[in-house]
Formats: C-alpha cells, sequence, structure tokens
C-alpha cells in the first residue's frame, strides 16, 4: 500500500511544470530513489519468508542438518536387510518444553538394526493437565550425517497431537535405514545413532 501510494503520486505530478523549479525535481528523484530502495526490502522480506517452507521441505527430501528422511510404505515393502552388515544401534530420546505440560518419554532405549531392515519403536505422552492439549514434535538424527538415510513411514511427528486431560497416548516410529547406509565410506564408523524428539505446545 505505501509503495502503491508513493507511484501513485509520482505518476500523477505534472511533470512539465515541475521542470521549472530545480527543487522540486531533486525531490522526485529523491523519492523515486527511495522507492527502489524499499521495494528491495519489501521483496526481499516476502522471499525469506517464502524460503522457511521451502528450507523445511529441503531437510526433509535430503537429510540436511539431521532431518530425517520421509519414505512410503510401498519404498519399505522392497526393503531387504543387508546381509554383513554391520548391525546399528539406534536409541531414542525425548523432552519437552516449557511450556507443555506433558510426560513425554520413549518405551524403549535402543532398538539394533541393519541397513534394509525396518524397525517399529514407540513413545508415550501423558497429558499432566485438566484441559486438553494439541502438541507437535520436532525431530532430529545425529550424527547429522546419517539423516540423509534415516526413513521414517509413519510417525507422531508427521501431525498435531490432541490430547485429552490426564489421557495417555502410545505413539509409534515405524522405520528404516537406507541399504545405501552400508556402502557410504562416510557411515563406515557410525554404529549409533540417536533419534530425538521435543514436543512443543501448538500455537
Amino acid at each position: 500500500g505505501l509503495i502503491k501510494s508513493y507511484l501513485g503520486c509520482i505518476c500523477k505530478r505534472d511533470f512539465s511544470a515541475c521542470s521549472a523549479q530545480s527543487a522540486n525535481r531533486q525531490h522526485v528523484k529523491n523519492q523515486a530513489t527511495a522507492i527502489y530502495f524499499l521495494s528491495i526490502v519489501v521483496v526481499g522480506v516476502g522471499v525469506a519468508y517464502a524460503a522457511v517452507p521451502l528450507y523445511k521441505m529441503f531437510c526433509q527430501a535430503t537429510g540436511f542438518g539431521g532431518t530425517t528422511r520421509q519414505a512410503t510404505m510401498d519404498q519399505a515393502k522392497k526393503m531387504v536387510p543387508v546381509k554383513g552388515a554391520h548391525p546399528i544401534t539406534v536409541r531414542f530420546a525425548a523432552s519437552t518444553s516449557d511450556t507443555l505440560q506433558w510426560k513425554f518419554q520413549p518405551q524403549q532405549r535402543e532398538v539394533k538394526v541393519v541397513p534394509g531392515e525396518t524397525a517399529l519403536a514407540f513413545y508415550t505422552a501423558y497429558n499432566k493437565t485438566d484441559e486438553p492439549i494439541v502438541g507437535v514434535a520436532t525431530y532430529n538424527i545425529t550424527p547429522l550425517k546419517a539423516g540423509v538415510y534415516f526413513n521414517k513411514i509413519q510417525c507422531f511427528c508427521f501431525d498435531q497431537q490432541r490430547l485429552r486431560p490426564k489421557e495417555e497416548v502410545d505413539m509409534p516410529v515405524f522405520f528404516y535405514i537406507d541399504p545405501e547406509f552400508a556402502i557410504d565410506p562416510q557411515m563406515a564408523n557410525v554404529r549409533d545413532i540417536v533419534l530425538s524428539y521435543t514436543f512443543f505446545k501448538a500455537k
């Protein structure tokens, strides 16, 4: 609205009259310059906001920054454990934000899998309050470089979770480690992976 207002004012000026007044010409020039730089700022801010969901999609697709990848059930059905591959210990961690009055923890400390093998783990969440609460989970993998190979088929983190007062629920995570993990030289020394979740109160 501000940019349109400025442009409208400039477009409606009688430049034939203004040409006789150097001060007015300089004023118009200054306005145009201001509009140009303001436009750059507005466009830049818009691109920055648009980049947020794009960045999230990029992370989920590539495993960048320890973000796990999402796989389909059809992909999972094609998985075959890699023969002779070293077993990998997947450990589970859980935490909640200070504003979320839930008890949230993994039901198992760890599971052992080999690349290409599907596995199922569970977390438990309990709403300690007397009111319904909606939570949303963030997650990542360490070491970060292993994120590109960690594929989730089903996970409570895909959607917001609503717990009724004093309700306790089991939350599954169905996953596998891509068979390519076994032949990547950068993964040769990786024997332990930590899958971490943090629940926040949804706004």
